[in-house]
């Protein structure tokens, strides 16, 4: 399958009012690569380009990794940057499930039993106003939740109900204090994706786990004494809708939410995919089989699944595949991409590392974009379609055909991702 396929023109995306979308707090001066920004003006499409010369309006930031092996095949990694600011808030959306996964993972291996396995049974209970009750999953091979299935989920088809069970199993204290262990410490993870209160989000279902029907762990109810830096308020847009589809003349509130830098999810991805090039203290405390478990999951289509299974007409290939998404374009067999997007207020997100086994290549890339022109959030009136996939696709279409071109003095062997 030829990857260069055919521009698909698109609508031309809308020109924001900036004043709209600004968060009310100023950001610090971008960092930007010259290098980068010269080669995505002088290769992009005219739709790219046209977002890349409205960077307030679109509130993007893009993150390309070029790699190298060297002959012990030895990966190092240089990072280009364009219109990347840290202090820049983006709702995270879904991509906060990956470092609750990687926490859930790391507090299994821990803090329980042996006997807790990432198969176990998994039976969440109810204990505080808001919480519910799970003590069975269709979608899995013994029709059971666990750890595993709830994992599968998450980069699979990204599924909200799964992230939740993660998030309450790690518990909002240990789940911070983990991530920020590891100097991450502007991540913060406050909520689940349902209607809760911040109160009722500090508080987490006691959960049982079984091995061949025999309680084996009982973990209590717990409540988050975790100190949130909320100091910088965070407000979006002109607009809202709030909880009760009422429409409010104010901006959203954004400040006591989710937040993930693009540089720390793609850090974390980075430290998956390849431990050894970041410094131990920014490692996820996995065991090899957790590693060869993600190295699959994080790459898989829900086509390639069976338990769970999926409705393809809905959750097709590049579903979770935003340089890819636009047109509902299929991956070719020989290209894995490593990836955890999120979508939410009109914001997009996706960190991902490509890799190629015929053309010998690898990269990971990075972006984010916003795409919401009347400035009203919740309205589900957000440029999705018309122009934030096609800014995924023709960013990527940049980077991969200069990833062709370019001259690698070792050829990389993939050898330890490809079998997964």
């Amino acid at each position: 399958m030829n990857l260069h396929l055919p521009y698909l023109p698109s609508m031309k995306p809308v020109f924001y009012i900036l004043i709209s979308l600004l968060p009310a707090v100023v950001s610090a001066q971008p960092k930007t690569d010259t290098w980068l920004k010269d080669l995505l003006y002088r290769n992009g499409s005219s739709l790219l380009e046209s977002i890349l010369d409205h960077p307030d309006s679109f509130q993007y930031q893009i993150i390309y990794t070029r790699i190298d092996r060297d002959k012990k095949n030895r990966p190092s990694f240089h990072h280009f940057y364009f219109n990347v600011d840290r202090s820049r808030y983006f709702n995270p959306a879904s991509t906060v499930k990956l470092p609750t996964a990687l926490a859930a993972l790391e507090k299994r291996n821990t803090q329980l039993p042996q006997e807790v396995t990432l198969y176990s049974a998994m039976l969440t209970d109810s204990s505080y106003a808001g919480q519910s009750r799970v003590e069975t999953d269709t979608s899995s091979a013994d029709g059971l939740p666990s750890l595993a299935n709830y994992i599968k989920k998450i980069f699979l088809v990204s599924d909200n109900d799964a992230y939740n069970r993660l998030y309450e199993f790690t518990g909002q204290q240990t789940l911070n204090e983990i991530i920020h262990k590891k100097g991450y410490t502007q991540v913060r993870i406050t909520r689940r994706f349902v209607p809760m209160t911040p109160e009722e989000n500090r508080h987490t279902n006691a959960i049982r786990f079984l091995q061949n029907g025999r309680t084996v762990y009982e973990q209590p109810a717990a409540f988050s004494h975790f100190e949130f830096d909320f100091s910088r308020q965070v407000l979006i847009g002109k607009a809202h809708y709030d909880r009760k589809d009422s429409l409010v003349q104010q901006p959203m509130d954004f400040t006591q939410h989710n937040n993930l830098p693009l540089e720390d999810l793609q850090q974390m991805l980075q430290s998956v995919l390849f431990p050894e090039s970041v410094p131990a203290m920014r490692r996820f405390q996995l065991t090899p089989d957790d590693y060869r478990f993600l190295y699959h999951y994080l790459s898989a289509l829900p086509s390639e699944s069976r338990k769970p299974s999926y409705d393809t007409t809905e959750f097709f290939d590049s579903y979770t595949k935003f340089f890819f998404k636009a047109g509902r374009r299929k991956l070719p067999p020989y290209l894995r991409v490593f990836n955890k997007p999120g979508w939410s207020y009109g914001f997009l997100t996706d960190a991902a590392y490509v890799m190629d086994t015929v053309n010998k290549l690898e990269f990971f890339l990075s972006a984010v974009i916003y795409v919401n022109a009347d400035g009203i959030l919740n309205d589900n009136q957000y440029e999705y379609e018309e122009t934030g996939y096609p800014f995924f696709r023709d960013l990527f279409q940049v980077i991969y055909t200069y990833e062709k071109e370019r001259r690698r003095r070792y050829t990389p062997s993939f050898s330890r991702l490809a079998g997964n």
